[in-house]
């Protein structure tokens, strides 16, 4: 009699466990009512990651019994997960903001499940037909695909974030909003920092790097941002990106003032004196420090003026809307882009012996490194690295005193200058599309002024009109001039116009056309873009009278 019950008390006990843990799934599943989508997606991938693990464990041979007996523990999997899921709260997390503790919670949760749905089997029917071994790689699928969807869903929002307009490259916009700014201290608050620059500040803040309290982080890199120095060693840093074209706006300060030592609190105070950077204090800024920086003041800026300081810009370009979109919708631009790229690769192939003895040369002269950058305003006002073969020696003597040009410049460098050799390296840049045979030469920052954005409507060139018309020696609204006047009427005649002159430009030295400047002037003026100032016109006019007495 006892015999012939035992098979429907094991059935009621069965029925009994499987509907507590039913009233436990709906019990669960109300408190995740409010993310039921992704509560879902997680379950899903689970039980995805099993079934990958039960294909794999039978040599990707299935039969229909055989799928029959691991039906069990698939349905298992999908209780225990739910259970695990809904109590952990994994599916409340923002996917796009995870991060190393999430993904710990998550191998937590899933172990958790796989033992859920083991424990459960084996009270089902003991794991008949159930291989040991599937638990353990179903744990590695589930890891592998739930952590995986999260980190990659992350990697895809930066992503977007981050991503540039690759050659969308007739947007007009001024150079002079982005501020550059050093950052010092390397902790979890610098990272919070960066995450806010790149979401809230795009193209508006640009960070040029770190500073680290210590050697061992020093040309290391902190979300892409490179780790340039000690704080005590902060002033040699700001020389050598002034060097390079970079002039620092403001210095962002990540760690509490009273843990900076005192010969880094002496130098930051140092360094607003004397040169007149703004400090910011993250963490007063925050509201967590009580005190305010004694040593360290946010004073008034005093930088020294820049060279395009000193005097008012006399004319700014405006070109109206609609003949922008002419402009833009050429399709000589897509044209010169291809040409320019074959052309500087086949330049770059025949020309490599030729890069590597100067490049030889320039390390016996003048030293390592024997490459040379500089950030201009390239294409729309973003920045871009110049490079060029050095001809110039280090800006500072050994006891610390800054050398004037003339002192550091070698007689190697003088002939390479002459040559134009030194300008070889960019065939990286054009290759890279940063910047094309030819196009407006980029300019220092402080020499590209918001009046003059429009010759920053194309990509910037090896040579361009304004080089072989005037050269050096004009005044910079006649190089904007001729700048816009060649995105207006570029082609490929007068780029093969501009490539001959620079041949002859450089075995005969620079000579002002005042012809081609009062031309392009006067079609910028008939076409409303602008008028020529009566002081700039003086100035061509004289250069022009000295150029024919010469």
């Amino acid at each position: 009699m006892s015999e012939s019950l035992q098979p429907g008390l094991k059935f009621q006990i069965r029925f009994s466990s499987l509907r507590a843990l039913v009233i436990a799934w709906f019990i669960c599943g109300a408190m995740s009512m409010c993310r039921p989508f992704l509560l879902i997606l997680d379950v899903s991938l689970l039980c995805i990651s099993t079934v990958f693990a039960f294909i794999l464990r039978e040599n990707f041979e299935i039969t229909v019994p055989r799928f029959l007996e691991f039906v069990p523990y698939l349905l298992a999997t999908m209780i225990a997960s739910l259970v695990a899921f809904s109590v952990s709260g994994v599916n409340r997390t923002i996917w796009r903001f995870s991060s190393g503790p999430d993904y710990l919670r998550v191998m937590t949760v899933v172990a958790a499940a796989v033992v859920g749905a083991t424990a459960l089997t084996f009270a089902w029917n003991r794991l008949e037909g159930t291989s040991r071994s599937l638990p353990f790689i179903q744990l590695i699928f589930g890891v592998a695909l739930l952590v995986g969807a999260r980190a990659l869903h992350k990697i895809s929002h930066d992503f977007r974030q981050h991503r540039k307009a690759f050659g969308a490259f007739l947007q007009p916009a001024s150079p002079s909003p982005q501020i550059a700014l050093l950052i010092v201290g390397i902790s979890k608050l610098t990272e919070a920092y960066l995450q806010a620059v790149s979401e809230l500040a795009p193209g508006r803040v640009r960070v040029v790097g770190l500073v680290g309290s210590t050697d061992r982080h020093v040309g290391r890199l902190v979300a892409s941002h490179p780790v340039l120095g000690e704080t005590e060693e902060l002033e040699s840093i700001l020389d050598d990106l002034e060097v390079h074209g970079i002039t620092i706006d403001r210095i962002v300060v990540a760690s509490p003032v009273q843990s900076l030592r005192d010969p880094e609190r002496e130098t930051l105070l140092r360094i607003e004196r004397s040169r007149g950077i703004r400090l910011q204090f993250l963490v007063q800024d925050l509201g967590f420090s009580l005190e305010k920086p004694g040593a360290v003041s946010h004073g008034k800026r005093n930088r020294a003026p820049r060279p395009s300081d000193s005097g008012s810009q006399n004319v700014s370009f405006h070109i109206a809307p609609e003949t922008l979109e002419k402009i833009a919708r050429r399709r000589y631009w897509k044209f010169k882009r291809g040409v320019d790229f074959l052309l500087a690769l086949s330049a770059l192939i025949i020309l490599s012996p030729f890069l590597l003895i100067s490049a030889a040369c320039v390390a016996a002269s003048i030293g390592f490194p024997v490459l040379f950058w500089q950030q201009r305003p390239g294409l729309g006002g973003k920045p871009l690295r110049l490079y060029k073969f050095r001809t110039m020696k280090a800006a500072h003597a050994p006891d610390g005193t800054r050398l004037s040009d003339a002192e550091r410049v070698s007689r190697l460098g003088s002939l390479m200058r002459r040559l134009r050799f030194d300008e070889f390296p960019q065939l990286f840049n054009i290759i890279r599309g940063d910047m094309a045979i030819v196009g407006p030469r980029p300019l220092l920052h402080w020499e590209q002024t918001e009046a003059q954005s429009a010759r920053l409507m194309v990509r910037p060139g090896l040579t361009g009109w304004a080089q072989v018309i005037g050269g050096r020696d004009i005044s910079s609204d006649d190089k904007a001039a001729l700048d816009v006047w060649y995105v207006q009427n570029a082609s490929l005649r007068l780029d093969i116009e501009i490539v001959l002159r620079t041949i002859v430009m450089v075995f005969f030295g620079e000579r002002i056309s005042a012809r081609d400047i009062e031309k392009a002037w006067c079609d910028l003026g008939q076409s409303g873009i602008a008028r020529r100032p009566a002081v700039a016109n003086m100035k061509t006019q004289m250069a022009g009278f000295t150029a024919q007495a010469g």
